[in-house]
């Protein structure tokens, strides 16, 4: 994911952008910000402020996830994205800093949501209307069979990034880099395939093309080797174009009717109409390209993603490895189905998505393999992003209880600021 590793789109490989655009009337989710507008607006109502005992109640992943963020702050790349509007690096390590010791804190529920009140700052995303509207779609990582060489079964490859794409010191993609120097466009999908420009380059091979595709979208796997073992397949990089969902075009051509879509659907038609694949995926230019990474997905920040505690926005209007809060619906298990019901919990902005592209969209990470990706799938609802930093005017006062050294374990302990700013 910029380091960069595109878990893009949404739910459940591609069905989500098809739940986005089934809407009939819906607002414009994908609205980019005007000039000069930021993405956060700070609440100066205590009545606007949301309630957090809910999620203080919840607390399982957290602390890992916010130690993945800290570890973040502590490489020197982290620096160049910062500041991000009035927000600083130190102030983002504090807040995590500060939060962390929170939940250590032994309070109730009750008292750790008037604490954080008390000492956070707490900002919403403007969302798609100025509002606070923003559309809450899922993702996960997929789980396949593979083998790292081809046979009979194992035909349709995952690729490693090519030696001649480039990319910007910000992970940007600037395209391919020719013999003489000038850098030009990458080919897209439909001309990668149908060439021999990637062969040599295959990390891992698949047994279903329509898996690759669903790898393409999701930008991670897991890989079920025939010897047992468990491949973890990452984003690298891609071609440099934008996204286009296949779902509209399949509902189009009649290959689906809109109110029986779903990943399961699309899954099954490929399987009975395996010639339709490339048709269709074809249609989205986009390419991706994975490299093999050792234990659990990272997202853009490099950092493993934990479910329920790692979430995908628009890292050109977001802040990197904060600290939110969101409050939406989303689908859980209940006995042989699938329900919605409220959720309000903390999570860290961790990664990007390639569909994620403005103030009203964010992208839940909902974990791996198959039940996960039928959560995912559910997953498509309206709610309210909120940031958490610590007061300003707390930053040089002293440690919040349970923040000094001798308060925990020296492996717990995370840098201070001023180390961070090395």
């Amino acid at each position: 994911m910029t380091k960069q590793r595109f878990v893009w789109l949404v739910a459940a490989a591609v069905v989500s952008a098809a739940l986005v655009e089934g809407c009939k009337t819906k607002p414009d989710y994908s609205r980019q910000l005007p000039p000069g507008e930021l993405a956060l607006r700070r609440i100066t109502n205590p009545a606007d402020l949301p309630d957090f005992s809910q999620a203080c109640l919840n607390r399982m992943g957290l602390r890992d996830a916010i130690g993945n963020s800290l570890n973040y702050f502590s490489k020197p790349s982290s620096e160049r994205f910062y500041p991000h509007g009035d927000i600083t690096r130190p102030r983002a390590v504090a807040t995590l800093q500060a939060f962390r010791d929170l939940m250590v804190s032994g309070m109730s529920p009750a008292q750790m949501s008037r604490a954080i009140q008390d000492k956070f700052d707490v900002y919403i995303s403007v969302g798609c209307d100025d509002k606070g509207t923003v559309l809450f779609t899922g993702y996960y990582t997929p789980i396949f069979d593979g083998s790292r060489q081809p046979d009979s079964r194992f035909k349709y490859p995952l690729y490693s990034q090519p030696p001649d794409l480039v990319k910007g010191p910000d992970g940007a993609i600037l395209g391919q880099q020719l013999p003489g120097g000038q850098i030009n466009h990458y080919p897209p999908r439909a001309q990668l395939e149908d060439s021999a420009m990637l062969k040599g380059l295959e990390l891992v091979w698949l047994a279903d093309p329509f898996e690759v595709y669903i790898a393409h979208v999701q930008g991670s796997a897991k890989i079920r080797l025939p010897d047992g073992g468990l491949m973890t397949v990452c984003y690298a990089a891609h071609n440099g174009y934008d996204y286009h969902g296949i779902s509209e075009d399949m509902i189009a051509d009649g290959k689906l009717r809109r109110e029986q879509l779903s990943l399961a659907a699309m899954i099954d038609y490929f399987k009975a109409n395996p010639q339709d694949v490339a048709k269709y995926t074809r249609k989205n230019p986009r390419f991706v390209f994975f490299r093999e990474e050792s234990g659990s997905p990272r997202g853009s920040i490099n950092e493993p993603v934990i479910a329920m505690r790692s979430i995908a926005t628009d890292k050109s209007i977001f802040p990197r490895g904060c600290l939110t809060f969101i409050d939406t619906q989303l689908p859980q298990r209940r006995g042989g189905g699938i329900v919605l019901q409220p959720y309000r919990g903390f999570a860290l902005d961790q990664d990007s998505g390639g569909a994620i592209r403005a103030a009203g969209r964010c992208d839940v990470y909902l974990g791996q393999g198959d039940e996960a990706g039928a959560l995912a799938g559910q997953t498509c609802q309206e709610g309210r992003l909120y940031y958490l930093f610590l007061k300003s005017e707390l930053l040089r006062q002293p440690p919040l209880p349970g923040d000094s050294p001798a308060a925990k374990p020296a492996a717990e302990q995370s840098p201070p600021i001023d180390l961070l700013n090395k």
